[in-house]
């Protein structure tokens, strides 16, 4: 009788819906069994003992970008680096764009290209596709997408002239969508208000990195998720916001739910932690991201949004410059390179936000659990017989300070430095293999995979069923 090939041994197993202390069981990678830690620990050709700490499923990012290139600036990472960076952060599985760089790449190459960089990374990837203009050939590259499981889509409702989608072509994707049985995601920030107000900051001299946060009000991110999701209920479309940083946005996409809307919302640790007075420090640079930070106000309601559940997942929005490319354009924010490193400290910048006022259940169901499930990311966001054998451990007491220069990412800051957080993992299992313990990281090499994803009502229909089931594989996700 061969024995398995690791047991976590003796720690609070935490999953989104309840907690147990037990052992985890990992063959094949996979987890195979879920044994009361009142029993004796069985036998294993590895064993990492987790007690007084908890267990929590391997996290999921459903907001990455890799090699992302944007005008002429390029982040500096690619998914060897990324990958690495997100396992050193407690997260197991990535999901990136395939974005056109320009009129000249279609959705289908801008995902295909992305699929093949990913052969690199330590990691497990899925992958969303993007349209920024409606042709007769999207429809079927759409269907290729799907096949290749790529089951969600991009839309931006800014930046035009680059990756902006305007009305006609978000509703006639939705659509698509939905006979596709898919998902459309959606970067909600009002073009035209944006635009005029950044042209008015721009005609007063007032466009430098400073004054960020008053180009792109809060009324432009949810004048603009109102209109998309009267797209979506037209349409009947699935529909998930990226990174709203407002909690009137947020109270839009919970009214629409309540309407039977299926619509999302996602937030990102910097807005749960980080206000506009950022953009008055000495080093203002580091914030440069959109939508940008707001008032103390708006991130304490924000965080409300999110201890009362109203918040469904917490995303990294990953995008790796450096500070010489940020300081190049510090003048005129309409030329800097827009985005966060963001992908390690995702964990530990989350559970520090919510640990006042949040469960761990509740911290897992946004860092990993609610991530999986409604970007149907099959077997994964929960510990349970079957699922891949995706963990983390972690003291929730241990503090470490944040120096961004000793991170993983690639890039030489971070907009979290020298911030006080707990939550940091101390063991990762990335598909039954030990990659982050005592003795630091064990590059497993390129093993990350691509992961196909379900269909969003599939995969909904089918944990409804697994809900019901008897016995040991029974999941309440």
């Amino acid at each position: 009788m061969t024995i398995p090939d690791l047991v976590i041994a003796h720690g609070t197993v935490v999953n989104s819906f309840g907690r147990q202390a037990a052992h985890v069981v990992v063959d094949g990678g996979r987890i195979a069994q879920l044994i009361d830690a009142a029993e004796p620990v069985p036998a294993a050709s590895r064993s990492v003992d987790a007690s007084g700490k908890l267990v929590i499923p391997g996290g999921v990012d459903g907001h990455c970008h890799v090699a992302q290139v944007t005008g002429r600036f390029r982040t500096l990472d690619d998914y060897r680096t990324t990958s690495i960076a997100a396992l050193w952060g407690g997260t197991t599985t990535i999901i990136d764009f395939g974005i056109p760089r320009d009129a000249q790449e279609s959705p289908l190459d801008a995902v295909l290209n992305k699929k093949r960089l990913a052969a690199e990374s330590r990691c497990d990837v899925a992958l969303h596709g993007s349209v920024v203009s409606w042709d007769e050939t999207v429809p079927w590259q759409l269907e290729q997408l799907a096949a290749e499981g790529v089951r969600s889509v991009k839309m931006y409702t800014t930046n035009r002239g680059s990756t902006m989608a305007d009305g006609d072509t978000i509703l006639k994707v939705m659509r698509e969508m939905v006979r596709l049985d898919g998902l459309t995601y959606i970067h909600a920030e009002h073009d035209p208000i944006i635009a005029d107000c950044t042209e008015q900051h721009a005609s007063d001299g007032r466009i430098g990195i400073g004054h960020l946060h008053s180009t792109r009000p809060e009324l432009a991110e949810e004048i603009s998720v109102k209109e998309t999701l009267a797209m979506a209920e037209y349409t009947g479309a699935p529909v998930y916001f990226v990174h709203q940083s407002t909690p009137g946005a947020v109270d839009l996409v919970s009214e629409a739910r309540n309407r039977g809307q299926e619509a999302y919302s996602e937030t990102c640790p910097h807005y749960l932690t980080l206000d506009d007075t950022v953009y008055g420090s000495d080093f203002p640079e580091w914030y440069a991201c959109c939508p940008p930070m707001r008032s103390a106000e708006t991130v304490a309601a924000l965080k409300e949004r999110l201890a009362a559940g109203a918040i469904h997942t917490v995303s990294s929005d990953h995008s790796c410059y450096d500070l010489s490319q940020k300081r190049e354009r510090t003048d005129d924010v309409r030329f800097m390179p827009h985005g966060l490193p963001g992908v390690e400290t995702r964990m530990p910048v989350t559970f520090t936000a919510m640990a006042s006022s949040s469960s761990v259940e509740d911290f897992v169901e946004v860092f990993s659990a609610g991530p999986a499930r409604i970007n149907a990311v099959p077997r994964k966001g929960a510990i349970a017989v079957g699922f891949d054998a995706d963990l983390v451990v972690f003291d929730p007491a241990e503090e470490r300070e944040v120096d961004g220069g000793a991170l993983h990412m690639g890039t030489d800051f971070s907009p979290f430095e020298g911030k006080t957080l707990s939550g940091w993992p101390a063991v990762v299992v990335s598909a039954g293999r030990v990659v982050i313990d005592d003795g630091g990281f064990h590059d497993p090499g390129p093993v990350g995979r691509f992961v196909p994803r379900d269909g969003f009502t599939a995969h909904r229909d089918a944990l409804s069923v697994r809900k019901s089931l008897p016995g040991p594989t029974t999941v309440s996700v």
